[in-house]
């Protein structure tokens, strides 16, 4: 007898119910789609998008964008949600991550606070990832009334990430990013020796994102215009240690433009060369070397220029030291 027994999907209810949020002073000023990430533990981010787009979210009853920047007394109605149950990693694993993160702390005090990211870690949760630097950090301070990302590194690149501790130093921030007076410093290992005239690379970017929700970026005329800045820092027989500056920040965009130049970055599952990736798995590489190693700020309640600096951590300290010994 043929068994007609209809099989139903674990679902996870994220809210049953039509939400409305009144938007305080506090929370003005921020995109929307930040504003639901942090509402919406949880949800995949292209979740979040989609019920955007199709006009689910109403700000004001009415449709809305995501980079929408929400203000004083708007009303943002959010429909329900339901996502697939998915097994989430045990308790005791998560508070151990958590726990480790502490000691990654550069520099804290009562408005901000930086973090020298490990890499293989997302700055948030979403996109079917259920722990983030973000998270870890509420849950390592449950008294604090406001943690929010002032920016985002990818999850394979480590070091430095600033988090704000008030909405007034999130603001100040992100009007420093706005004005390009914020510096970066990143350190990556490339393929081959990079060439000393290659000091500057502009080269418009456009993102793509395929069915399966990965993102690729591509250098393409359509694309927004994109500038990073390149200095030699040490060479190697097959490999170039660089610093990149990035003036603009667009997705991926380090990874991309050393593509273009010519030289991957070493162990890029997207944009790299599996030549030159086995060349360094073979003296101990096991990650990307992209390293986010040096930020220059104001501080955004005392207005005075701050440099914070990361160390980069053992394997890729061991990985320079064993280059050098080849060279």
């Amino acid at each position: 007898m043929i068994n007609f027994e209809k099989k139903i999907s674990s679902e996870k209810i994220i809210n049953a119910s039509v939400q409305f949020f009144t938007i305080c002073d506090d929370e003005a000023g921020q995109r929307l789609d930040n504003f639901l990430l942090n509402k919406l533990k949880g949800v995949p981010k292209s979740l979040i998008y989609r019920i955007v787009r199709k006009g689910e979210v109403r700000v004001n009853k009415g449709r809305s964008q995501p980079a929408y920047k929400l203000q004083e007394d708007d009303v943002v109605r959010v429909p329900p949600v339901r996502v697939a149950e998915k097994n989430e990693a045990p308790i005791s694993v998560k508070l151990t991550k958590v726990a480790a993160l502490e000691k990654h702390i550069l520099y804290e005090d009562d408005v901000i606070l930086v973090i020298n990211k490990p890499s293989g870690i997302a700055v948030h949760g979403g996109s079917g990832l259920n722990f983030g630097v973000i998270e870890a950090l509420r849950a390592l301070r449950p008294q604090a009334k406001f943690l929010e990302l002032v920016h985002r590194i990818d999850r394979d690149t480590s070091g430095i990430l600033l988090v704000a501790k008030k909405r007034s130093a999130l603001r100040n921030l992100h009007e420093q990013l706005r004005e390009k007076t914020v510096k970066k410093e990143y350190l990556a290992l490339v393929r081959g020796q990079w060439q000393s005239h290659v000091k500057v690379i502009k080269a418009p970017l456009l993102k793509n994102e395929l069915a399966s929700g990965e993102r690729i970026v591509k250098v393409n005329e359509a694309g927004k215009p994109s500038e990073t800045r390149f200095s030699i820092e040490e060479r190697y027989i097959n490999a170039t240690l660089i610093k990149a500056s990035p003036v603009t920040g667009r997705t991926h965009q380090i990874r991309v433009h050393t593509q273009y130049a010519g030289h991957p970055i070493a162990l890029d599952d997207k944009y790299g060369d599996s030549e030159f990736d086995q060349k360094m798995k073979d003296v101990g590489l096991q990650r990307l070397f992209l390293h986010a190693y040096a930020i220059r700020i104001e501080h955004p309640k005392t207005g005075e220029p701050m440099v914070i600096t990361a160390p980069l951590d053992s394997t890729l300290k061991s990985v320079i030291a064993t280059l050098r010994a080849e060279r």
